[in-house]
């Protein structure tokens, strides 16, 4: 059964606004996605599952996101993809998982996806790998002790000049964008967030500018 902090977090989350910034388009545009926010219980306490995309993809590529994709006409809606493309990318059991709730759409401009989050609980913890090398480079089981030390906690400043944005550097990885944002929200949410240095402020690295740049 899912702890009730989650189940909480989901009555919150289905109701929650909406930033201006990530709001769909009115005129219903952009492709149905969905993406799994899987958390479970590990070593170390709470955790969520992440994985590290394709530095060859053409859209996000190398970036760390939640797992997830479009939603397919056989996919029987936003929950069923979400479990579907966690499944094919990390090679998740679905009979593991309770979905507790989803989160409003949200709009990622750059890929032109209205994005269904859809929260779920990890009762019974299977192996994951990068099962789609194509698509996914690694897999990780992030715990959010470490998501929300302060240590790991930093906003990064965008060469074309908009605000600095929040990020995550954990595990070898800079979690930042669309899946940095969620995730801040969500540990806000969920009661998990420690005050960190907002005034750390780093300038997205090259590298990541270069890999970006190809959507």
């Amino acid at each position: 059964m899912a702890p009730a902090w989650l189940t909480e977090l989901a009555a919150k989350a289905a109701h929650s606004p909406v930033p201006t910034a990530l709001r769909p388009p009115a005129d219903g545009t952009g492709r149905q996605a969905a993406v799994l926010l899987l958390f479970g219980e590990g070593p170390e306490g709470p955790d969520i599952l992440l994985i590290q995309r394709s530095s060859k993809g053409r859209v996000h590529a190398g970036q760390p996101a939640f797992p997830g994709g479009g939603v397919d006409p056989d996919d029987a809606g936003p929950v069923a993809a979400a479990l579907r493309e966690a499944k094919e990318e990390t090679g998740l059991d679905p009979s593991g998982v309770e979905v507790v709730g989803t989160m409003p759409e949200l709009y990622v401009w750059r890929s032109d996806n209205r994005v269904t989050p859809v929260l779920a609980w990890w009762h019974t913890p299977c192996a994951v790998h990068a099962a789609s090398p194509d698509e996914v480079e690694t897999v990780e089981r992030i715990p959010v002790a470490e998501l929300v030390d302060p240590a790991n906690r930093l906003r990064l400043r965008h060469p074309r000049g908009i605000a600095p944005s929040v990020a995550f550097r954990v595990r070898g990885l800079l979690v930042w964008g669309f899946t940095a944002g969620v995730l801040d929200g969500v540990l806000t949410a969920a009661g998990f967030e420690r005050p960190w240095d907002r005034s750390r402020i780093e300038d997205l690295p090259p590298e990541v500018i270069d890999l970006a740049a190809r959507g």
